[in-house]
C-alpha cells in the first residue's frame, strides 16, 4: 500500500474542496428549506381550501336532506289527510254518498285546503250534511263552529212566527244536536250567529265555509239591515291572518238581471260574490269548476229549487219534471278567498 503524502498544496486543495462542498451543502439546504416551506405553505392552503369545500358540500347536503325530509313529511301528512277523508266519506250513509257526484265533498274540501286539526266554521250547518263529514275529518284536535243566520233574519222568510221560532230554537240547540250524532273522536263543537261572533273568536279560525249559504244573506240585506256585509265583516275578524273562506254557491248567468240574481231565486252572480268579498278585504285566491254544471242555465222565470233534489214546481211523471231531472243539480261557483297575512 502506498503511503498518503500530506504536502502543503494537498492540504490547501483539500481545504478548498471541503469549503466548496460545505458551501454547496449550505446552498442546497437553503434551497431545500425554501422549497419545503413553499410546499408546506401550499399544503396548508390546499388543506384549508379542501376543508372549506367539504364544509360547503356538507352544508349543501344537509340543506338538501332537510328539504327532502320536509317534503317527505308534507307528502306523508297530505297522504294521511287524504286517506282519512276517504275513510270518513266511505263511512257516510248511502243516501249521503248518493249525492257525492253532485256535491263533490272530497274535491271541494281539498280545494279549500281543509285538513285535520283545523278550526273551521261552517255557515248554516242545518241538519249536518257537511258537518257529519267535517266533525270526524277535522278530528279531536280541531273544532267545528256552526255559524247560523242571526235570529232576526228568520222571520223575514215569511213562513210565520211559529216556524221562525222553531228555527231560532234549532240554532240555539245545534251543539246538542251535533253531540247526539255520536261521532267518536270528533272535533269540538261550538255555535255562533254569523253577524254576532264572540270577541274571543277574533283571529282564531283557520277557515270559514259558506256552502250554499250566501243567497238568503244577500236577499234580505236591505237598507240598514246588511246581513251580507255584517257577515263578511265578522268572518274577516274571526279568521287568522292567511285564513281561508270557501264558497260554494248557486251561480246564475251574468246576463240575467241583478234583481233576479239577488238571492231570492237561490242564485247569485259570481261577479257580485267576488266584489262583495273583495270589498270586505279578502283576496280571491282561486276558483274551481268542480261543482259547475253547464246544463243549468236558468231563465228569469226559474228558481234553483226546480232542480234536484227539491224538484219543486213540477209533478212526478211529467215532461217538465223529466227535463229538470235531466239537468241534474245546480250550477255552482266554487271560490276560495284569503284574508291577507
Amino acid at each position: 500500500m502506498k503511503p498518503i503524502l500530506k504536502t502543503k498544496y494537498s492540504l490547501i486543495g483539500a481545504s478548498a474542496a471541503l469549503a466548496l462542498v460545505l458551501s454547496g451543502c449550505t446552498a442546497l439546504e437553503q434551497i431545500t428549506g425554501d422549497s419545503s416551506d413553499a410546499v408546506e405553505a401550499e399544503a396548508v392552503e390546499t388543506e384549508v381550501e379542501v376543508e372549506v369545500e367539504v364544509e360547503e358540500v356538507v352544508e349543501a347536503a344537509t340543506d338538501d336532506a332537510e328539504a327532502m325530509v320536509q317534503e317527505t313529511v308534507e307528502e306523508a301528512v297530505e297522504m294521511t289527510a287524504e286517506a282519512k277523508l276517504v275513510g270518513v266519506l266511505g263511512a257516510q250513509p248511502e243516501e249521503v254518498q248518493a249525492r257525492y257526484g253532485a256535491r263533490n265533498p272530497a274535491e271541494t274540501l281539498a280545494f279549500f285546503g281543509i285538513e285535520p286539526g283545523m278550526k273551521v266554521a261552517e255557515a248554516l250547518p242545518g241538519g249536518g250534511w257537511y258537518s257529519k263529514i267535517l266533525i270526524p275529518y277535522i278530528g279531536e284536535d280541531g273544532a267545528l263552529v256552526g255559524a247560523h243566520y242571526p235570529d232576526e233574519l228568520w222571520p223575514m222568510f215569511g213562513f210565520g212566527e211559529e216556524w221562525a221560532a222553531g228555527r231560532i230554537e234549532a240554532t240555539a240547540n245545534w251543539p246538542t244536536q251535533a253531540a247526539e250524532w255520536g261521532i267518536e273522536n270528533g272535533a269540538k263543537i261550538k255555535s255562533v250567529q254569523l253577524t254576532k261572533m264572540p270577541e274571543g273568536m277574533a283571529g282564531k279560525l283557520d277557515a270559514i265555509l259558506f256552502i250554499r249559504a250566501l243567497h238568503n244573506l244577500n236577499r234580505f240585506s236591505e237598507g240598514e239591515t246588511d246581513f251580507m256585509g255584517a257577515t263578511l265583516a265578522e268572518a274577516y275578524t274571526a279568521l287568522a291572518p292567511g285564513g281561508i273562506v270557501g264558497v260554494v254557491q248557486h251561480s246564475g248567468p251574468e246576463s240575467n238581471s241583478d234583481e233576479w240574481a239577488n238571492g231570492s231565486n237561490g242564485y247569485l252572480k259570481k261577479s257580485a260574490v267576488i266584489a262583495a268579498f273583495e270589498a270586505a278585504g279578502f283576496e280571491l285566491a282561486g276558483e274551481s269548476d268542480v261543482n259547475a254544471n253547464s246544463a243549468d242555465v236558468p231563465t228569469e222565470e226559474e228558481f234553483v229549487w226546480r232542480l234536484s233534489p227539491s224538484l219543486a214546481g213540477t209533478e212526478e211523471g211529467t215532461p217538465e219534471r223529466a227535463a229538470y231531472e235531466a239537468i241534474g243539480e245546480s250550477n255552482r261557483m266554487t271560490l276560495k278567498f284569503r284574508k291577507p297575512a
